[in-house]
């Protein structure tokens, strides 16, 4: 038996279901402009893992080429975003945290793509902030 964190989540109306092993490489509040537009709020939060810890284990997502590097999962269904994956983080699947069922255990840890947030989103927090995409872990 492991005693390794499992953590499970879904879209919205529950046709897509996926669950999560282990603690994410970060956790991190996204300010870019395609994050915005796809989530329709001006910050999307992400928890991003290796692609081998996440298991969808109902449905699948529909993807979306939201960029020449980018592919966001969604529910066909109810339009739910679950994920995003790109050529630039080979390997790695960013999941939304607001789709966690637990989403209060995933504390964002860094604000990236700060260059691009909205002048009048204020956060009242000492995370590190990142320009743009912070380095690799």
């Amino acid at each position: 038996m492991t005693n390794e964190r499992i953590r499970e989540g879904g879209c919205q109306c529950g046709a897509i279901r996926y669950r999560a092993a282990g603690e994410p490489v970060l956790a991190a509040l996204c300010h870019c402009s395609s994050c915005r537009r796809a989530s329709a709020a001006p910050t999307t939060a992400w928890a991003m893992y290796p692609q081998t810890q996440v298991t969808f284990t109902q449905g699948e997502p529909t993807t979306y080429a939201s960029s020449a590097e980018g592919r966001r999962g969604f529910c066909s269904r109810c339009g739910t975003q679950v994920c995003f994956t790109a050529s630039f983080l080979p390997g790695l699947i960013d999941m939304t945290i607001g789709s966690f069922d637990a989403p209060e255990t995933l504390p964002p840890t860094m604000h990236y793509w700060d260059s691009k947030r909205l002048p009048w989103m204020r956060f009242a927090d000492d995370l590190q902030r990142y320009p743009e995409f912070p380095p690799p872990p």
